[in-house]
């Protein structure tokens, strides 16, 4: 859409913005900001200072690199979660599906991005180092292959095998009852938590 298809140059300027959102194309960005337009000036200013705030307040968990309004998330701070098995992630999106699934007890250690020479993205990219502090310190009984079944997260998983397998410390991998190339946010709560509860040695995977 160019800025002469717009009665207004403001109508023109929220449109681009709201269409650098991921997913979001022209038509969609006009139709939530015309759709804003229809709010009260009092709606529209939460709005407005919700998005400042998750700007300004928002936080990465010490522990595990969660998003989090705090230093620690409340997933780590909880003393009735199993701190000694954590579960890998790529993203929050991918914490979000598996509590969705209430099929699982532990903690997270959210890497921030898998290793992807394409984009380039490498090992010193991820965010392990907390990871590798609770390996070490021994505080860690499991971890939890949760990343996308594609060549990228099988990668990042089978790196993350050679920096922690000599530990002694157990490494699975969730089932693949998901399908090459999916992600965890899209896959359906009752298969995800079936792959998490039928865990496997992650050493099995690699003969497949």
């Amino acid at each position: 859409m160019e800025i002469n298809q717009f009665s207004s140059k403001l109508l023109y300027e929220a449109t681009e913005e709201f269409a650098k959102l991921p997913g979001i194309g022209k038509k969609t960005a006009l139709r939530l900001v015309l759709h804003l337009l229809k709010q009260s000036k009092e709606e529209i200013q939460t709005f407005g200072n919700t998005l400042l705030k998750l700007h300004d307040e928002i936080q990465y968990c010490e522990q595990c690199n969660n998003i989090s309004e705090n230093s620690i998330c409340e997933i780590c701070a909880n003393p009735k979660r199993d701190h000694s098995k954590i579960c890998i992630v790529e993203d929050i999106r991918d914490v979000i599906a598996i509590e969705n699934t209430h099929q699982f007890n532990g903690v997270y250690h959210v890497l921030g991005g898998i290793i992807s020479p394409m984009d380039g993205v490498g090992p010193n990219d991820l965010k392990i180092d907390s990871l590798e502090k609770k390996v070490k310190d021994g505080d860690a009984e499991e971890l939890i292959f949760a990343l996308c079944t594609t060549m990228e997260g099988d990668t990042t998983n089978f790196y993350l095998y050679k920096k922690f397998h000599s530990f002694p410390v157990k490494i699975t991998s969730i089932a693949r009852g998901i399908s090459f190339g999916d992600e965890l946010e899209y896959t359906d709560e009752l298969t995800l938590g079936k792959s998490i509860i039928n865990r496997l040695p992650y050493e099995t995977t690699l003969t497949k």
